[in-house]
């Protein structure tokens, strides 16, 4: 079953983010993908299954199991796990912008 997550209020500061490449909604699916959804409407699938055979993958190797793979999370608007990896969100809208399908070079 997919899991989603949504941009909530940084109760520290009190700001929710809301550049218009900033996500705002995440949901894990299958084969390492990702469905998200922008805070300008813009949504698309980012691919992420080129990490099970990238040779130096650095901190994105844990991303390569499914189970820490699912544990995405956003963080002011960007998409980041546990281990600190993340992906910028500009990069993912700007890509996202004319396909809806993106696949991500490790």
């Amino acid at each position: 079953m997919p899991s989603q997550t949504t941009t909530q209020k940084n109760s520290t500061t009190g700001v929710i983010p809301a550049a218009p490449w900033r996500i705002k909604a995440v949901s894990v699916l299958s084969e390492f993908r990702l469905a998200v959804t922008f805070c300008d409407g813009r949504n698309g699938i980012v691919d992420c299954s080129a990490i099970r055979n990238t040779i130096n993958p650095g901190v994105y190797a844990p991303l390569a199991e499914p189970d820490f793979f699912s544990q995405v999370q956003l963080e002011l608007g960007a998409l980041a796990w546990p281990n600190g990896a993340d992906l910028d969100p500009g990069w993912l809208h700007a890509e996202l912008a004319d396909k809806k399908l993106w696949s991500v070079p490790f």
